[in-house]
């Protein structure tokens, strides 16, 4: 995994979560790491209401796309990798397709977190403010942890070599969308939980990752899905009664 593709997977990777660092800055720190100017972070991390906000928003959501969901995809592009029939470009075709479908998921959290905030229902670092919505969230991924469809796309994420022999034909960047497709099958849920730790919560963030990725590994999945379902479950019942 030395080879300059992958160096510049972990780079972009590592640059998305310096990004979402510093968007979390406070203005003055901003202005003191001198990053692209204090009016230029000030714009960006304190995004204005409405549809104005709107690109700081989609801003926000492809960089958790990419630094979040690019690692869960590691053993699969591993996998890809290991074939060494279609070099960098596919390697790179692969991932572009992927990614491209989670760029689409930004750009539908991007409207539900502009939705959101206009009815008053997460606050303005997008966390969930209302006890129904946070119990709702709670109880759709844990519902969702249990779903046939659920259990359908986890098995192709952690068998990505079958996904990759099945479609050979069609070359990596339309393998990269089923790739990402099935993925989303996996993790949208989860994924909007961010509206309940917080779309701006780095720790929310990391564990999430942590656990999207181990989801996807088929020893240590397989026994963590459903107890994971049961928690979500139980932390929706909590949420209506706390």
């Amino acid at each position: 995994m030395g080879r300059p593709h992958w160096l510049a997977l972990y780079g972009g990777v590592l640059a998305a979560w310096g990004l979402l660092f510093a968007m979390q800055m406070p203005p003055e720190m901003a202005a003191a790491a001198r990053l692209g100017g204090a009016s230029w972070w000030e714009a960006l991390c304190a995004p204005a209401p409405g549809l104005a906000g709107a690109p700081s928003v989609f801003v926000m959501w492809a960089l958790m796309a990419g630094a979040m969901m690019a690692p869960t995809a590691l053993p699969a592009l591993a996998t890809w990798d290991d074939l060494r029939m279609a070099g960098a470009r596919g390697f790179g075709a692969l991932l572009a397709g992927y990614l491209a479908v989670w760029l689409g998921f930004a750009l539908l959290a991007t409207a539900a977190q502009l939705a959101l905030a206009g009815a008053g229902l997460v606050s303005a670092l997008g966390e969930s403010v209302s006890q129904p919505l946070t119990a709702a969230l709670l109880a759709c991924a844990g519902l969702w942890q249990f779903s046939p469809l659920k259990e359908a796309c986890l098995s192709r994420c952690r068998r990505p070599l079958v996904l990759f022999m099945a479609h050979w034909q069609d070359g990596p960047w339309r393998i990269g969308l089923r790739l990402g497709l099935v993925c989303l099958g996996c993790c949208w849920a989860l994924m909007a939980l961010a509206f309940v730790g917080g779309t701006m919560n780095l720790i929310w963030m990391g564990g999430a990752m942590a656990l999207m990725t181990l989801e996807k590994l088929p020893q240590l999945g397989r026994p963590l899905t459903r107890p994971v379902g049961a928690a979500l479950l139980g932390a929706a019942v909590a949420a209506l009664l706390v």
